[in-house]
């Protein structure tokens, strides 16, 4: 499914209307933390796995969006105000933190990992 339109709301959320007319809401926050880059979540290359260290630095900016690009017709790209651009947001992948932001439970890497 492709979104309609993808728009920041209250500089907290950002919301995507989808073709079929139903809409998510993410909070900013759950989607920056949840950012699937290797830098934030790891990655494995050839069979070595590298975990990221844990963030010991907060910053407001951290959670502030300074432009989104669409990454072909399956994903987005955003740009984060603290200079952090390296994730790419899969359609699917935001359908999934929408179910998941609910709980706030974090995505469940070790399955890729």
């Amino acid at each position: 499914m492709i979104p309609k339109t993808i728009k920041l709301k209250d500089k907290s959320i950002l919301e995507i209307l989808w073709e079929d007319e139903s809409v998510i809401k993410i909070g900013l926050k759950y989607l920056r933390d949840e950012c699937p880059c290797a830098t934030c979540k790891g990655e494995t290359v050839l069979l070595k796995t590298y975990r990221p260290p844990v963030k010991k630095l907060l910053t407001p900016e951290m959670y502030l969006i300074k432009n989104i690009e669409t990454v072909g017709e399956y994903a987005i790209q955003i740009s984060w105000k603290d200079g952090h651009s390296t994730g790419i947001y899969t359609y699917e992948y935001l359908q999934e933190l929408n179910k998941g932001q609910t709980s706030e439970q974090k995505q469940d890497y070790d399955t890729l990992l």
